[in-house]
């Protein structure tokens, strides 16, 4: 009887620490691997977590950061122009994103911006109203 008690204790025990470890395993990969611009996030719509991931994509695979800054003109306009000017014609930024809309904040600065397209056409809705989300932010 003792025995089997002890045999039971110590499958309970490893049972546990397995169960640990698995649970440890998914944190160690959600910090290597953030979900934030990944499926199962993709389709949020809580607008703290639509920041994030428009953050994310602003700033990694839209390249984006690299001719907009939030308030200063470097290539191209700032985040807060654009936003700003987009606002005033009612014009969407997700639109013109796709390829589909007018130049409205710099049109001389458009064929830069045309190289972007590449990378913004490939990306879902979702992914770029993250990216207005983000640009809407400031």
């Amino acid at each position: 009887m003792i025995t089997t008690m002890k045999s039971a204790l110590l499958l309970l025990g490893v049972l546990a620490l397995t169960a640990c470890k698995k649970e440890g395993s998914a944190t160690e990969k959600d910090a290597l691997y953030p979900t934030a611009v990944g499926a199962n996030a993709a389709e949020s719509t809580d607008p703290v977590k639509m920041i994030a991931q428009g953050k994310a994509l602003f700033e990694g695979k839209g390249t984006c950061n690299s001719c907009h800054l939030a308030d200063k003109k470097v290539i191209g306009p700032s985040i807060k122009e654009i936003t700003k000017i987009y606002d005033e014609h009612q014009a969407s930024i997700v639109t013109f994103l796709q390829g589909e809309g007018e130049a409205i904040v710099d049109p001389s600065q458009f064929p830069i911006m045309q190289a972007n397209f590449s990378i913004t056409k490939k990306m879902s809705e979702h992914e770029l109203r993250a990216i207005e989300a983000y640009m809407r932010s400031f």
